[in-house]
């Protein structure tokens, strides 16, 4: 197996990050995108571009939107596919699609991680995510390599569609966290406390989460600028209620945070990091003010 030559499809966020690292440790990266704009910036760094990298590498990663896209985009590029390649799939994807698609895979030889990434892209491009990892054990053995210089910590989670789903699991209590925080920092500002101040006391104390150290200033300071898409993590939630439908399992506190990333998305946060999130509890007092008012008109 060639193992100096990697594939890198989709150049998100995400996708740009693990090329950057990949590049980085010193592999040679084959991009695909399907605008080849965003891979300019890549093959200014070093990366070489490939019209089908399924066609030039042995392993080849994935990082797209949804499993819908990747089946897209592999149904496209599929004449390349061989026994014996191994494909790296980091997209948060439907974990029972997930799995389907490995195994029409494996009738082909072609060996299927799923590999989503805990962690923003810059976290990733600071080498501070976490991989976590479905497939068989001899695949995630070959692979360990790209995963040392991609991820901080890899865990293998099972058969295929088990990263998919340990994904979601990580992303529900991730972005409740997330929600709390700006919860709580709205309310700090709300009974006239310094929202400095509060994020300092939630940071030292038992409220204390991770995503208080990458997203804590970014909403005091409404600085949005993109590491995660808030539109994405709403993607991401929607697929974890319709996991919890599917296990009839209720999720009540996941359901009120969908409502909220629905409110920040409508008014024009989509794009935006999801620390916007934050912008949902403006948006809601507005319209209890709007409500309180023509109730005493």
């Amino acid at each position: 197996m060639d193992n100096e030559n990697v594939g890198m499809i989709g150049l998100g966020l995400m996708g740009t990050a693990l090329t950057q690292r990949l590049l980085e440790a010193g592999y040679t990266v084959w991009v695909f995108n399907r605008t080849r704009d965003k891979a300019e910036p890549l093959i200014a760094q070093g990366a070489r571009w490939a019209d089908n990298p399924l066609a030039v590498c042995d392993r080849v990663l994935i990082s797209l939107y949804t499993t819908d896209t990747v089946e897209e985009v592999l149904g496209r590029l599929a004449d390349e596919l061989r026994p014996g390649q191994i494909l790296i799939d980091t997209t948060t994807g439907e974990p029972q699609q997930t799995a389907r698609l490995g195994a029409r895979l494996a009738e082909r030889g072609v060996r299927y991680l799923d590999a989503p990434i805990s962690g923003s892209s810059e976290q990733t491009r600071r080498g501070e995510s976490t991989a976590i990892v479905g497939g068989p054990r001899e695949t995630f053995d070959a692979c360990r390599d790209l995963f040392e210089c991609c991820v901080a910590k890899t865990i293998h989670a099972g058969p295929c569609g088990s990263g998919a789903k340990m994904k979601l699991v990580a992303n529900l209590v991730v972005g409740l966290n997330r929600a709390a925080m700006a919860e709580g920092l709205v309310f700090a500002r709300s009974i006239g406390l310094d929202a400095e101040a509060a994020l300092q006391v939630l940071m030292n104390t038992m409220a204390y989460s991770r995503t208080m150290d990458t997203k804590g200033r970014k909403m005091i300071d409404g600085d949005f600028r993109t590491q995660a898409r808030l539109s994405q993590h709403l993607k991401d939630i929607r697929l974890i209620l319709a996991a919890g439908k599917q296990a009839d399992q209720p999720l009540p506190l996941t359901e009120t945070h969908c409502r909220l990333l629905e409110a920040a998305e409508a008014a024009g946060f989509g794009d935006a990091d999801n620390s916007a999130i934050i912008r949902a509890f403006d948006i809601g007092a507005h319209k209890v003010s709007e409500s309180r008012n023509g109730a005493s008109m």
